[in-house]
């Protein structure tokens, strides 16, 4: 599935079903991806994917030939990679992403470096960051973000937008609509989808006109 983020929600916009069970192939990421470009052609769009367990949504989304599919295509995206991915600066040998020294509260910004030993495949951007301790928390782990929009600060500013991201599949999981649970087959599950995605663009909607009417503290009052 893909989503469309959006005033720092995210809104189900695209998806397709597989026949299989676990990651999808680049044929399949293509496929997937292509019609919502062609969709959104007439604004700039920049295309965010992880490819960590941990993360809810778009785990699978961190491949350098998606990334350079997407070079192809002059397409902006930032890609949340693995720590153990090898890159190679102009003139010196690989070194693993993890080997870097970043540090809770560090930040780097590499440009023009190959990415994984696979050739052929073009030279990319890597922005590493660690955010430091926030209201007595520390991040557990570190951004690796293979991109080609820049600047370090766009990178790690744009990626932020993900948590929306996450908060969707966490909704239309276990946080609300329960989908992964649905015993119904592919012929009825693409209605089941659809659906959601109408409830759920209609309240993030909602929501967003809320918030401007200045009214947010008036809604949903738990203790009444």
């Amino acid at each position: 599935m893909l989503s469309l983020v959006w005033e720092k929600r995210s809104i189900p916009l695209y998806w397709r079903l597989l026949d299989k069970r676990g990651c999808s192939n680049i044929c399949e990421q293509q496929a997937l991806i292509t019609p919502v470009l062609e969709l959104l052609s007439d604004y700039e769009a920049i295309v965010l994917g992880d490819s960590l367990r941990d993360s809810f949504a778009s785990r699978e989304f961190g491949s350098v030939k998606l990334a350079s599919w997407l070079c192809n295509k002059q397409v902006k995206f930032i890609l949340r990679v693995k720590q153990g991915r090898y890159i190679q600066s102009e003139n010196s040998d690989y070194i693993l992403l993890s080997d870097l020294g970043l540090l809770p509260g560090t930040s780097f910004y590499l440009s023009d470096v190959k990415f994984t030993k696979q050739k052929g495949l073009g030279t990319f951007d890597i922005a590493g960051y660690w955010r430091g301790k926030y209201q007595g928390k520390q991040e557990d782990k570190a951004w690796y973000l293979l991109t080609n929009v820049g600047t370090f600060k766009q990178s790690i500013d744009t990626f932020k937008c993900r948590n929306g991201i996450e908060t969707m599949f966490k909704d239309c999981k276990s946080g609300g609509y329960y989908l992964e649970r649905s015993p119904a087959n592919n012929q009825r599950l693409n209605p089941l989808i659809l659906l959601i995605a109408f409830a759920y663009n209609s309240a993030v909607i909602l929501c967003q006109k809320i918030k401007t009417m200045g009214v947010e503290k008036y809604v949903g009052r738990l203790t009444e």
